[in-house]
């Protein structure tokens, strides 16, 4: 069984089984469930296992698996801002997946957030799903299967990663030193991400929070011209520039493991995927406090149907209810909507300033 999967017995039954000695594995797995349940960690470790189950060198085939450089092991992101392209699978999995293996006994294909994939870049994909080579091994990680194609879903095997209770995830977050009150609440906000419950709870997590509660605050005042998406922005830029240079550090890494003849092409693909990484947290972390902010407006409305124990910020119950005072819960719920949609658009590659500021106003109209 790949180790860290304590708590997601599904998952540990299914790739567990599969990586028994005696046991062939499926051509196709869809990993599947909320981000930080552990998808992606669990996806390396499988690959490290079964690449290295015929192996002098165990050791040797792990290091490579860890670092990327494992010539049987392909693993692919979306070079897509928002989405995964037909190239993606052309080139990385379907022209290689014809190739039989350099040194392992399988070839192992990793796609992530395979809920991107357009009808254009799943029927690319279609006749590999359906009719793999047999040493060809699939591992498909989505963060929301209710989005996968079903014409691919129906050819994987399900591999279910279940989301953490509220409740673990307050007692690990308490554990860590955080008071009680706040450790729920980054539990709750959180929506059932460990990762994310972490972030919030510590290093720039705070600060998110406290700029996310003031710019869904600033329109109940009718104080939209105080611009409190700025702080937002500037916030999804560091994030964006975080993701860009850790990407080229991973290139770095990668170089020292690859012979110098490749050195070139792998520089020119890892700086068009740092450009997207840079764009896509920086989408991310945009997303992420418009959540927050919806979240502020959903309790609201629970302060107002008398449910506390539904608050998502639940150290922030005395804030709440002095804005809850007097609001229409038919308003607030149009607020929930019009938050979701300007959340819907950021993939559209609209700006975040204009879509922020344009929201800002609107709400204000609304509530104010």
């Amino acid at each position: 069984m790949p180790t860290g999967l304590e708590l997601q017995p599904h998952a540990a039954a299914v790739l567990g089984a599969a990586l028994k000695a005696e046991q062939v594995p499926s051509h196709a797995y869809l990993l599947a469930g909320p981000a930080g349940t552990g998808k992606r960690a669990a996806a390396r470790e499988f690959a490290a296992e079964l690449l290295s189950r015929d192996s002098s060198d165990k050791a040797s085939v792990r290091a490579r698996v860890e670092h990327g450089t494992h010539p049987d092991l392909t693993w692919v992101a979306p070079s897509g801002a928002h989405e995964m392209l037909r190239r993606d699978v052309d080139d990385a999995v379907v022209a290689e997946a014809a190739r039989t293996p350099f040194e392992a006994s399988f070839r192992v294909f990793v796609l992530e957030r395979t809920e991107t994939m357009n009808d254009e870049t799943a029927n690319s994909l279609l006749k590999t799903l359906e009719e793999p080579p047999a040493y060809v091994v699939l591992l498909l990680l989505s963060d929301r299967p209710g989005q996968v194609l079903p014409t691919i879903a129906s050819r994987c095997q399900l591999v279910r990663f279940d989301p953490p209770a509220p409740t673990a995830l307050a007692e690990d977050l308490a554990g860590r030193g955080l008071a009680p009150e706040t450790a729920r609440a980054c539990a709750s906000l959180a929506l059932g991400d460990g990762e994310r419950a972490l972030a919030l709870a510590f290093g720039d997590g705070p600060r998110l929070r406290a700029q996310a509660e003031a710019f869904a605050r600033a329109p109940l005042r009718g104080d939209a011209a105080a611009r409190a998406w700025v702080p937002l922005l500037d916030h999804a830029r560091r994030a964006g520039m975080a993701a860009k240079e850790a990407t080229m550090a991973r290139l770095a890494e990668e170089l020292e493991f690859l012979p110098r003849k490749e050195h070139r092409r792998r520089e020119t693909e890892f700086t068009d995927r740092a450009r997207r990484a840079e764009r896509r947290a920086e989408t991310g972390a945009v997303d992420h406090a418009l959540q927050l902010a919806g979240l502020w407006y959903r309790d609201l409305i629970c302060v107002l149907a008398i449910a506390p124990e539904l608050l998502h910020h639940a150290d922030r119950t005395a804030e709440l209810a002095e804005d809850a005072q007097g609001r229409d819960t038919a308003a607030l719920r149009s607020a929930v909507e019009l938050v979701e949609e300007t959340r819907a658009r950021l993939a559209l590659n609209v700006s975040y300033e204009l879509a922020c500021e344009a929201l800002s106003y609107r709400l204000e109209r609304l509530l104010a």
